[in-house]
């Protein structure tokens, strides 16, 4: 038999709170993760070729994929 003593009930409901909040906030960060990268992958477009290079927008585009790859395969 398990003789260890119970957590208290106010441990057992922050952690409880705490767990259903991290997957939100993951949530909201990669969010914005994803606009900042949608605005200045725009406006560098936008500056013309001699700035954008195509290199840097398929090094942008597999960086914002692996990220979304990452958040969906992590559970």
């Amino acid at each position: 038999m398990d003789d260890a003593p119970a957590p208290p009930a106010a441990t057992l409901a922050e952690e409880a709170l705490l767990g259903l909040l991290m997957p939100f906030w993951q949530l909201v960060i990669g969010a914005v993760v994803l606009v900042v990268i949608l605005v200045s992958v725009t406006r560098l477009a936008r500056r013309g070729r001699s700035r954008m290079t195509t290199a840097l927008l398929v090094t942008a585009g597999a960086i914002a994929g692996l990220t979304v790859i990452g958040v969906l395969l992590q559970g």
